[in-house]
């Protein structure tokens, strides 16, 4: 994209200033996804979001004060103590804003980098559940007030507040304690990115804020409602987690514009999805004719796919007239919703979804950091504090404050397998 300069994938300092932009909008919380395997096409585009998320978001930390800072970490390949260790050390630093995005990991090219094969799924979430409870038991081995630093006696920690944990499950254990003390919040707050059963599960056990990948108003409303559900029969509050469904953004004074921007950002895919599209909606189409609309005869025949939920729109988006090129471009092969064009369009879609119960924020993806967050920052924040909908302030420091999560030190006594 013009005005990008290629070489941010390995700046700090330009994720950093992505970072105090969101700040600068309120936003309550960052989430670095982590992919250590090479991906996508380099000759092209950088192959990660971010070198090594942990690392980023050190940096981030010491450049803002207030926007959350979540991290995926797997305990696939990640020993607990590793990871409690990070996450608390990041918790510290950064005065309470951490949070730890508990996943497996699913990508054979990934396993191979650890040089192992992926386990069973079913093996890969018993050790996830395992982890979880070692890490969180890990947070908690110092008391709260264990952490004396008193100066005037000479005594730094209080030994007797300092326990070993000796947990050991099938596949992991620590005996501890970690050399961490408590932070502003306690202890890193629990995230969720994933789906299925057994990812609800996890959810509903220890998450506070789950990451949606959903399409529909309709999906996003019956997701949040199984995860509300499957809370409260695990014994929590089910307002003690939140849940966001992801929202693409291309902020532009027009529509056109806005497909315009997307076709210069990743309009060199749109050959190879053309034959997808024509999947979506029953028909055969060819890459030759991507500046065609479909025809009269064309759209009489379409039939939207019903195993994809994003046909329906794609449907609509061609009976409006656009070529192939343009209804790509508007991202319904994408998965999630794409907002390209005006920020009210964006607000508007995000009011839509909260006033219908579908979800309790979002995770927005704007199509280029370099001014990507600037305009929704600049331009759909605004409308979203007129309306009531969103905060003009943050109210606390932590991230358990952004999120309105309850207090956790340690296991949560209410949540035993």
């Amino acid at each position: 994209m013009a005005g990008v300069d290629p070489r941010n994938y390995t700046n700090f300092d330009s994720q950093v200033r992505y970072a105090q932009a969101a700040e600068r909008g309120k936003f309550q919380f960052l989430f670095m996804p982590d992919f250590p395997v090479l991906t996508g096409n380099v000759e092209t585009e950088a192959p990660m979001i971010n070198i090594d998320p942990m690392m980023t978001l050190a940096a981030v930390a010491r450049g803002t004060e207030r926007i959350g800072l979540v991290a995926t970490g797997s305990t696939t390949f990640n020993e607990p103590y590793n990871l409690a260790r990070q996450f608390k050390a990041l918790d510290l630093m950064s005065h309470g804003r951490a949070g730890w995005n508990a996943v497996p990991t699913s990508d054979p090219a990934i396993a191979a980098n650890y040089g192992r094969d992926l386990p069973s799924r079913s093996e890969k979430y018993q050790r996830l559940h395992e982890s979880i409870q070692i890490v969180q038991a890990l947070w908690g081995s110092w008391e709260k007030g264990a952490w004396l630093h008193d100066a005037a006696s000479g005594r730094f920690a209080d030994p007797f507040r300092i326990q070993p944990i000796n947990l050991r499950g099938n596949h992991v254990g620590s005996s501890g304690p970690l050399p961490l003390p408590p932070s502003e919040q306690g202890q890193p707050v629990i995230f969720q990115a994933g789906g299925g059963d057994q990812g609800l599960e996890v959810a509903a056990r220890y998450a506070s804020g789950v990451i949606g990948a959903v399409y529909t108003i309709e999906a996003a409303r019956a997701q949040r409602m199984a995860l509300r559900n499957a809370a409260e029969r695990v014994g929590r509050d089910p307002d003690e987690i939140k849940f966001f469904p992801g929202l693409m953004t291309t902020i532009t004074p027009d529509r056109r514009s806005g497909l315009d921007r997307r076709i210069a950002v990743s309009g060199e895919t749109f050959p190879q999805r053309v034959e997808y599209l024509g999947q979506m909606l029953g028909l055969q189409l060819y890459a030759a004719r991507l500046d065609e609309p479909l025809s009269t005869a064309q759209l009489a025949a379409a039939r939207p796919s019903p195993r994809d939920p994003r046909s329906a729109h794609a449907l609509n988006i061609a009976r409006e007239g656009w070529s192939l090129r343009d209804i790509l471009a508007h991202g319904v092969i994408d998965y999630h919703p794409v907002i390209a064009g005006p920020a009210v369009e964006a607000a508007d879609h995000m009011q839509t979804w909260f006033e219908a119960g579908a979800a309790d924020g979002f995770w927005l993806s704007p199509d280029v950091y370099e001014d990507g967050i600037d305009a929704l920052v600049d331009e759909v924040v605004p409308l979203l504090q007129d309306r009531g909908l969103f905060h003009r302030d943050y109210e606390g420091t932590t991230l358990r404050d952004h999120l309105g999560a309850p207090p956790q030190y340690g296991l949560d006594t209410r949540i035993m397998l």
